[in-house]
């Protein structure tokens, strides 16, 4: 696919903006303009979910509306990013054609309302939106205002209809070509769950078939590729009609633990947008743990979504202030707005873009936090901390496109093997925690501001000096061979308990741990021992005492250097970390969860081993950030302070404060609590 560029000469500041809303009170429209102005918004989202008031009837349409938007914010010099409306369709639709509304797991067919409440496969439905995007790239396409496609908004769910099953059945025809392939992958010899035809396959729900592997695994897989499906026939007029304007649609995270939204898979569906955009909605100010904890969280999806692409993104959607769909929705203590945006912006974002430009009257997110509150004013703190950061970011125009600094250490993720673990019936539920554990290993390297990259099964691994594989279930063989030609050419690994278990197709690898995990790492997994919440095993390292909990795996030397042992069970003794020397690399193996004290003492000692240099980094306290862009011959550094206290950082050498507009010379400076400040200097 030929990606386009999203050519733009500074931050995008704004966000989504329903003036749809408002048509009845023309002065409120006109009051938004200068507000805009005055906060210094260049960029509105609109058209989201808009379908009812672009055609409140079928085939009568209605832009005079959308025309206003484009003609006011062009006289600004602002720009526009022009949504589709597929995310919700018009009352109308739903009942002339049913057949767009989804099918829940039970075989409910849902009546009209919500939203993304529509069929995927649907042909009506993929004929309308194709048909109202096209009246939209015909009248737009050319308005000078047109910065980027926005396609839908946040895709997600399923749907259990027959056009959608007949759908995964020709899906499954295309990946396996004969029923007895497909039988062999998913071992459906078991249970008697052999297929004889292909109609005889039901997505799997609670009335059906849940426990299967191979037909969960290959669900998850086919609603993620229908979904994308989906999205190719929306952006189809598009392409067709305004070739040269970027697409993109929004990603998703789960706010309670920040992981990446769970139901598609983000990493094939970031190859089909020109630049990846998410909707960022941390908790902060929790009770469960600290801004800076929060702050690394968020650090670790901006890093995973920056290398999806290896390019910056957009931040399409947060909020000013509050949301109102967390459990408890806190406002944002002062200084957080302006410190929690350009956290974003140092780690790859082009954009703080919000949801919403103005407050919602009524409906379900009356109270979400907005630019402009139901007081409609400019003297509130909300709209003054917008202000803050509309400015901060036209004072660093600089940075705008510059890359991430790249990481010597890479921590691989893969959306298939966390399904496929997920669904395991072995394990602990309650404690898998695939990409949390991957958290825990990315802390160590945030709380020490050592860059460290998030990345695929796609990636290139000489580019790094160590790369961290925790917990890669479900693990290819392409992959291990990858794996094993990085580590035999030079590379340093870090493996742990419960990888390499499963092939492509959830089944057992036969014959023990497979023979290229053991060459590099060893040894040989004998069996994962799965402790419940109370129990605990230990090691010993440094002379210090250290808990192992929820997994430990039983392994046997095979010619790795065992660095800690077992202190109890009846695998005491034996190996519990290990270190392997494999061609020109070396290899380290947890075979435990270990809690943060043991990584940080794991980790110090792998480091001092490897000998990756950590000198050249600026130092500064404990819940300071510090991350880095670069452009051409200048270093942009972000310090960031995610405490309330007042905490100190040093400069290695002298530096522009961009915020400030000041020179600052080498050595130690200070930051106040969630304080922020920008640097530019000349890269070494």
């Amino acid at each position: 696919m030929t990606e386009r560029v999203l050519s733009i000469d500074g931050f995008l500041h704004g966000g989504d903006y329903n003036p749809e809303q408002w048509q009845a009170m023309p002065e409120i429209l006109e009051r938004d303009i200068a507000l805009m102005q005055e906060a210094h918004i260049n960029t509105v989202t609109v058209g989201m979910f808009s379908w009812a008031a672009l055609e409140p009837q079928e085939g009568d349409y209605h832009f005079e509306w959308l025309d206003q938007v484009f003609d006011r914010i062009e006289a600004i010099g602002g720009h526009v990013i022009l949504a589709t409306p597929s995310g919700a369709r018009p009352a109308w639709m739903a009942k002339k054609y049913p057949e767009v509304l989804r099918t829940d797991e039970y075989g409910h067919h849902l009546e009209f309302g919500e939203r993304h409440n529509h069929c995927f496969t649907s042909p009506i439905y993929r004929a309308k939106v194709a048909q109202i995007n096209r009246l939209l790239a015909e009248r737009y396409g050319q308005r000078q205002g047109l910065l980027l496609w926005h396609v839908s908004n946040e895709y997600g769910g399923e749907c259990h209809c027959a056009l959608c099953r007949a759908a995964f059945q020709d899906w499954l025809k295309a990946r396996y070509g004969t029923l007895g392939k497909l039988n062999t992958a998913w071992n459906t010899a078991f249970w008697s769950h052999t297929y004889d035809t292909w109609n005889e396959i039901i997505p799997p729900s609670p009335t059906s078939d849940s426990t299967l592997n191979g037909l969960n695994l290959d669900w998850r897989r086919f609603v993620s590729d229908q979904t994308m499906a989906f999205y190719q026939n929306e952006i189809g007029p598009l392409r067709a009609i305004t070739p040269d304007v970027p697409i993109t649609t929004n990603f998703m995270a789960d706010t309670a633990n920040m992981l990446p939204f769970h139901g598609l898979d983000y990493q094939k569906f970031a190859k089909q947008v020109d630049v990846v955009s998410w909707d960022c909605y941390p908790q902060w100010h929790n009770d469960q743990e600290s801004d800076a904890v929060m702050a690394m969280k968020v650090s670790m999806i901006n890093n995973y979504y920056y290398h999806l692409k290896n390019q910056p993104f957009l931040i399409m959607e947060s909020t000013p202030s509050q949301v109102n769909w967390h459990p408890f929705n806190r406002a944002k203590r002062p200084g957080m707005h302006e410190l929690s945006s350009l956290q974003l912006v140092s780690e790859g974002a082009d954009s703080v873009l919000y949801f919403q430009l103005r407050q919602s009257r009524g409906a379900s997110e009356q109270f979400h936090g907005a630019v402009i509150g139901h007081d409609g004013s400019d003297q509130n703190r909300v709209f003054q901390a917008v202000t803050k950061v509309g400015a901060d970011l036209q004072q660093l125009q600089p940075v705008v496109h510059a890359s991430k600094v790249p990481g010597r250490i890479a921590i691989v993720y893969n959306q298939e093997s966390n399904w496929a673990l997920d669904d395991a019936k072995d394990f602990a539920q309650s404690t898998k925690r695939y990409w949390q554990t991957l958290q825990d290993h990315y802390a160590y390297f945030w709380m020490r501001n050592i860059p460290v990259d998030v990345v695929t099964t796609d990636a290139d691994l000489n580019a790094y000096q160590m790369v961290i594989d925790p917990m890669h279930y479900m693990m290819s063989e392409a992959w291990m061979t990858k794996l094993k030609a990085y580590v035999q050419g030079g590379g340093t690994v870090v493996g742990t308990y419960l990888s390499g278990i499963v092939d492509k197709r959830t089944l057992a690898y036969l014959g023990g741990w497979p023979k290229p995990l053991q060459d590099i790492y060893g040894l040989k997994v004998l069996e994962t021992d799965t402790l419940y919440p109370k129990q605990k095993n230990g090691t010993v390292l440094n002379d210090q005492l250290f808990v192992f909990k929820d997994y430990c795996a039983v392994v046997k030397d095979q010619g790795a250097t065992t660095l800690v042992q077992y202190t109890k069970d009846f695998y005491a003794d034996t190996p519990a970390v290990t270190r392997n020397k494999f061609g020109q690399g070396t290899s380290y193996f947890q075979a435990a969860r270990g809690g943060a004290d043991f990584l940080t003492a794991f980790y110090d000692r792998v480091l001092a081993e490897v000998g990756i240099d950590t000198e050249h980094l600026v130092k500064a306290d404990q819940g300071v950030s510090v991350q880095q862009r670069q452009s051409g011959d200048k270093l942009f550094t972000f310090v960031m302070n995610f405490t309330q206290a007042e905490a100190t950082y040093q400069l290695q050498q002298t530096s522009t404060d961009l915020l400030g507009q000041k020179t600052l010379p080498p050595g130690d400076h200070r930051l106040p609590g969630y304080g922020v400040a920008v640097f530019q200097s000349d890269r070494k």
